[in-house]
This record gives C-alpha cells, sequence and structure tokens, in this order.
C-alpha cells in the first residue's frame, strides 16, 4: 500500500503500466529487498520469460529501464548482473517506491532523515523569503489538514507530505522540488519501521504549525531554525523506537 501511497503523492499519471515497465518493477523490488544480491546474476531471458508469462522482448525491454537506473549491467558473454548500491540511482522515483514494498530497512531509513536534515531547513528559509502568498496558503492548508485530521492514518500522512511539498516549492528552487520523492519515501518509511499511527505523534504538530507561521511572517531565519528542531525531533523519536524494535 505505501507503494501506491508513493505513487499517488508523485502524481504518476493514471494510465495502466506496460508489461515492460511491470516486470521493471517486480525485478526492481527484489533487488531492492536484496533477493538479489549486488554482484548476483539475474535468470536468463527465458527464465525470466516464462516466470512472468511474457515474451523476450518485454524482458529485454525491463532490463534496459532497470540498467537506466542503475541497478543491472549487462555483459557480453557472463550475463546480466546486480550493480554495487552505489552505483543505484538512489534518488529515483521507482527505486524509492520500491523501498516501500521491500522489508523495513533501519538504515535506509535514517540515511533519509540525514539528507532531509540537510536541506529542508533551508528549503523553509527560502519559502519564508521568496513564497508567492498563493504557496503559503498552500501550506497553511497543509497544516490545518494534519490538524483535523482525526480517521485515517494514512490521510495524516499524505497531509504531512504535502506540507513539506508545498514548502520545497515555495521555495523557489527546481533542485529542491526534484526532491520530494525523499520526503515522501521517509514518511511512508516511518509508518512501516515503527508500526506507529503518525497520528499518535502529537507533539509534531506545533512544530508545523511554527513552521507555517514563520514563512507566513516571512522569517526565514525562524523557519529554518523551527524546521531544524522539527526534523531532530522526528529523527531522534524514530530512531529511539527502532533501536528498542
Amino acid at each position: 500500500m505505501s507503494e501506491l501511497i508513493y505513487y499517488d503523492l508523485k502524481q504518476v499519471a493514471g494510465l495502466a503500466p506496460s508489461l515492460s515497465t511491470q516486470v521493471a518493477r517486480e525485478i526492481g523490488r527484489r533487488i531492492v529487498s536484496q533477493t538479489y544480491e549486488p554482484g548476483d546474476l539475474v535468470e536468463d531471458e527465458g527464465t525470466l520469460a516464462d516466470r512472468y508469462q511474457v515474451s523476450r522482448s518485454v524482458i529485454r525491454d525491463a532490463v534496459k529501464i532497470l540498467v537506466g537506473k542503475g541497478l543491472l549491467e549487462v555483459r557480453r558473454g557472463i550475463g546480466t548482473r546486480v550493480r554495487s548500491r552505489s552505483s543505484w540511482g538512489l534518488l529515483d522515483d521507482d527505486v524509492l517506491a520500491w523501498y516501500q514494498s521491500a522489508p523495513p530497512n533501519g538504515d535506509f531509513f535514517r540515511q533519509l532523515m540525514d539528507i532531509r536534515q540537510v536541506f529542508e531547513p533551508k528549503a523553509a528559509r527560502w519559502a519564508a523569503e521568496r513564497a508567492t502568498d498563493e504557496e503559503v496558503a498552500q501550506i497553511e492548508m497543509a497544516i490545518e489538514r494534519m490538524e483535523a485530521e482525526k480517521g485515517s492514518a494514512e490521510d495524516f500522512v499524505i497531509a504531512d507530505a504535502l506540507f513539506h511539498r508545498s514548502i520545497l516549492r515555495a521555495a523557489q528552487n527546481e533542485f529542491l522540488v526534484a526532491m520530494e520523492g525523499v520526503i515522501f519515501s521517509a514518511l511512508l518509511s516511518s509508518i512501516r519501521l515503527t508500526n506507529k499511527d503518525p497520528r499518535e505523534n502529537e507533539d509534531s504538530i506545533p512544530f508545523h504549525r511554527e513552521v507555517y507561521e514563520a514563512i507566513a511572517a516571512r522569517d526565514g531565519a525562524r523557519a529554518e531554525q523551527v524546521m531544524e528542531r522539527l526534523l531532530a525531533d522526528a529523527s531522534r523519536r524514530l530512531g529511539g523506537r527502532l533501536d528498542n524494535a
């Protein structure tokens, strides 16, 4: 379910994926979940075609997709091999989504949080300094949606993700917008890792409200500071649960 939510948040087109894309997703999930380890050879075209009940051309196209994402390499006379993680396109939307279907990985989550703590405080500062009135209103709508949500854990996570996405977009930096998948993956991963209803984290909502108020007041320094506190608090609480799991 989390993988589907991720694609919804990324506003992926509603068209049904092609057969090659579906097969690429199946193999990609196996790679990300370490069913295939780096260095392992993937089965030959005929075996994969029989497994997924598709033609060999579909398998070849699926492999090309995964080669493009850095997960596979094809060597003549050797076969198709899983590449080392250092070669993967870890910020690729599909790779981030496939992690949602893999067994929970605490190290992966901690690294996502590290990255968030690097770029989101600055995004909050720049949003305070650069956002249009309409963009500030979008941030306000998201925090109000978080505060109002009492019934659905899924809807709360979506509201939380939209809050952070609105800030990235309000920062007026296209490279930051390209990082929104990291936030979505981190939020969804945290729920799977801790098995906690995010609505129980009520202490986080005032931090979100403070970030919004600083942005609305055009106080960049304050917005950056509060976002740092918000993320440090989230990392500390969730990290403690992982250590005790």
